[in-house]
């Protein structure tokens, strides 16, 4: 039986999910970088042939540390569905003679020379400037016009945004972004590889985005994503999700798969996040690119990466197409034949509709709640306002537990401050929407009161 080395650490498609799927395809074995979530670690000696939570020593050169677990294992493959180990694994692979995302991964995962790469092919994108010190930002607001986006050139997760719109809030939004690094990497979402990573940043101009004139319904975002794979060095999209407006600075709140766009606007989407791709010269990994979708017809490429997405993407593509990524994509490393699809598949290829949302502690118009709440799935799951035929479920791995007061939303540390998240299945996608905006709206009303509850 063939064997995969499964590296785990934060982010990506909850464990639980992309394991089981993992382990009936092969033998696999676990290294957790991250702590085992408690509601699959239980699991995971069933599911798995070894278990190895490597200690802080154990962890020098993750490289060396991921290429010596695969050979002890006698791996035929090694998969990561983390953003923040993507770049380890793809070196280990390719140390090994493994089949992987090959030695241009780090173009996927550094927002600097992920950009640099595509101004050098003329792909549309905002106006940027890498910047390492309060200086370079200085400099770059010169250069640039406002408002400038600040963001952490190896984050996810929006974590580290800071929108500055004049010179005098460079300084502040410096030291701020340079503190949420700090503080998420004690708490695990941070590059594993790359030493010093929470100290690189990028600052962009904000382009105006105008979902009206792409979506026929109301409540969608004003981007993206298009979800994909390389198998090969060629580049195979399989569909685009969509977004519901983000909390501000641009902190992500909802996905929905699929996205309701058109025919032609689909088409022209897949084709900019092919260029976008095929630019960075990725061999086999899974993608995930976002795109701004502007007026007139006007695109912008904001980022892509060498994984699939996060959150409840991929559980959702299953969901509505059919299509177990997780499992085709080792079927894939393994060298196994994959029939992935020909084109992107659109929403009149799809059995509903499905979505994932980030609880915050903001409303639908953004401001903040008033009052601090208790996380409770139970009551949310049985209160929620839906449509009919609408179903809602949390995802407890990504969830803190019932009786936890969900935190405080801070614009600059985005997805570090969730409560939890939620999946929901519909008869489309506009449903989903709709669901979605209702609930965000609920919240407050249907969870209990925290002591204390004044914010």
């Amino acid at each position: 039986m063939s064997k995969v080395l499964y590296v785990h650490a934060k982010g990506g498609p909850p464990l639980g999910h992309a394991l089981t799927r993992v382990a009936a395809r092969s033998e696999v074995h676990l290294l957790a970088l991250s702590e085992l979530p408690p509601a699959v670690a239980a699991e995971t000696g069933r599911l798995c042939a070894s278990v190895v939570v490597p200690g802080a020593g154990q962890r020098g050169d993750l490289v060396d540390l991921i290429a010596q677990r695969a050979g002890e294992v006698g791996a035929d493959a090694v998969v990561t569905f983390s953003e923040y180990a993507v770049v380890a694994v793809a070196e280990a692979s390719r140390r090994l003679g493994l089949p992987g995302a090959g030695e241009s991964a780090a173009l996927a995962r550094d927002k600097r020379l992920m950009r640099g790469v595509w101004e050098r092919h003329g792909i549309p994108q905002p106006r940027f400037r890498a910047v390492g010190s309060a200086g370079d930002l200085r400099r770059a607001a010169g250069e640039l016009s406002f408002p400038l986006l600040l963001k952490a050139a190896w984050s996810a997760g929006s974590t580290a945004h800071q929108i500055i719109r004049s010179v005098a809030e460079l300084e502040s939004s410096w030291e701020r972004s340079r503190a949420v690094m700090a503080d998420s990497a004690r708490l695990g979402y941070a590059e594993l590889h790359v030493a010093g990573a929470g100290g690189d940043f990028i600052v962009e101009e904000i382009v105006t985005g105008c979902a009206e004139e792409w979506f026929d319904g109301s409540g969608w975002g004003d981007y993206v994503s298009v979800e994909g794979v390389v198998v090969g060095g060629a580049f195979r999209p399989v569909c685009l999700s969509g977004r519901m407006p983000t909390v501000a600075p641009f902190t992500e709140r909802a996905g929905i798969t699929p996205a309701a766009l058109d025919a032609d606007a689909q088409e022209r989407v897949v084709e900019l996040a092919r260029s976008a791709v095929e630019a960075l010269g990725l061999e086999n990994c899974g993608t995930h690119t976002e795109i701004k979708l502007g007026s007139g017809g006007r695109m912008w490429v904001i980022e892509t990466a060498a994984r699939f997405g996060g959150a409840m993407t991929v559980p959702q593509i299953e969901e509505v197409f059919g299509l177990d990524l997780v499992g085709m994509f080792t079927d894939q490393l393994l060298g196994r034949p994959v029939a992935w699809p020909v084109g992107a598949l659109r929403p009149e290829d799809a059995e509903g509709a499905a979505g994932s949302l980030v609880v915050l502690a903001v409303g639908g118009d953004g401001e903040p709640w008033e009052r601090r709440h208790v996380w409770d799935s139970p009551t949310v799951v049985r209160s929620a306002p839906l449509s009919g035929g609408s179903r809602l479920s949390v995802v407890s791995e990504s969830s803190l537990p019932d009786g936890a007061t969900v935190p405080v939303y801070d614009p600059a540390a985005g997805a570090n401050t969730m409560a939890a998240l939620c999946l929901l299945s519909a008869d489309d996608p506009q449903t989903v929407v709709r669901d979605f905006g209702a609930l965000v709206d609920a919240l407050p009303e249907l969870l209990p009161a925290a002591e204390g509850a004044v914010v």
